[in-house]
């Protein structure tokens, strides 16, 4: 019993820890990313904590950048979207695009801006389109 304990002790202190990853999230690199926490903003209703499949979220978006694409990591959903600028700030790599949204010819197309901080793999992910921005942080590691 004490055994398992100590087990169950051990895996919740290194689940705890932050994420530390390979140096190689740049630039030429190809990484993947999790979202942990999704926030959903409304006019006059404020930012709420929401779970990603309720808002279409992606859990894992694979980072692509030398080929300037992002694309979601589930077999059923395999949405794909430009990068349409790259920058390194501050050990941060600083991605961003636009999406004009899912078919069917709904106004529901969106801006878009990710910062990967480099030697952590810390992951801000930010949306915005007509009347609701989501903020969903998470982690990234490389695929190398």
């Amino acid at each position: 019993m004490m055994k398992k304990l100590y087990v169950c002790g051990a895996v919740a202190l290194v689940s705890s820890m932050p994420l530390a990853v390979s140096a190689g999230l740049d630039s030429s690199s190809e990484f993947l990313c999790a979202s942990v926490d999704v926030m959903e903003c409304l006019p006059t209703k404020g930012c709420n904590r929401v779970a990603a499949d309720d808002v279409d979220i992606p859990r894992f978006i694979k980072v692509d950048v030398k080929n300037r694409q992002l694309v979601t990591g589930s077999k059923g959903d395999k949405r794909k979207t430009v990068i349409k600028r790259v920058e390194t700030v501050d050990g941060k790599l600083m991605l961003q695009g636009a999406e004009d949204g899912k078919e069917g010819g709904a106004p529901d197309g969106i801006g878009w801006s990710m910062s990967v901080v480099e030697d952590s793999g810390n992951m801000v992910l930010t949306a915005s389109g007509d009347g609701v921005a989501f903020v969903v942080f998470g982690a990234c590691t490389s695929m190398d």
